[in-house]
């Protein structure tokens, strides 16, 4: 089970969540990174994300899409800000591919990772917010459980591959 660590908002309007992932870090990092493997983790379940495009780079693609139990059909389309690997990403739907900006957008996202005392690794995800609406709207769709749900998924992820080759 991904153990909640107690981990506090660094910015206004953000909310973060942070566990220990039995893991090493380098298949956490490949469950983030390659769209076969956040297909299989990134909603709580029933819910599923049976679309991902990901060129993780600074301006690269982060796109996919959630798909409720009821035909609910969700579309992310956003670019990362930052990669460092194995260590932090940074990404928004602020903008899209060429940083374009598109809409509104609902937030900026970070997670960072890092070894954790004892083994596996420390998992902390942020999601700030441009306006306490968004941030309070993001609370209201079960911001806290549905990210520590998809982080025992991430989890299961990451152990079910972490002997497995890396991906060229």
């Amino acid at each position: 089970m991904a153990t909640p660590i107690d981990v506090k908002p660094s910015a206004p309007l953000e909310l973060v969540i942070g566990r220990i992932i039995d893991a090493p870090r380098h298949a956490v990092w490949r469950c983030w990174t390659e769209a076969e493997l956040l297909k299989q983790w990134h909603c709580p379940k029933p819910w599923s994300v049976p679309e991902a495009d990901l060129d993780v780079r600074a301006g690269g693609r982060f796109n996919t899409v959630f798909a409720g139990p009821d035909g609910e059909r969700i579309e992310n389309e956003g670019i990362w800000l930052e990669v460092v690997p194995e260590t932090r990403l940074v990404f928004t739907d602020f903008f899209t591919e060429g940083f374009v900006p598109q809409g509104e957008g609902f937030m900026t996202g970070y997670v960072e990772l890092s070894d954790a005392p004892g083994g596996g690794t420390r998992f902390v995800w942020g999601a700030r917010h441009r306006t306490e609406a968004g941030l309070k709207q993001h609370e209201e769709m079960g911001f806290e459980a549905g990210w520590g749900a998809a982080a025992e998924q991430l989890e299961e992820t990451a152990k079910a591959i972490a002997s497995a080759p890396l991906k060229d």
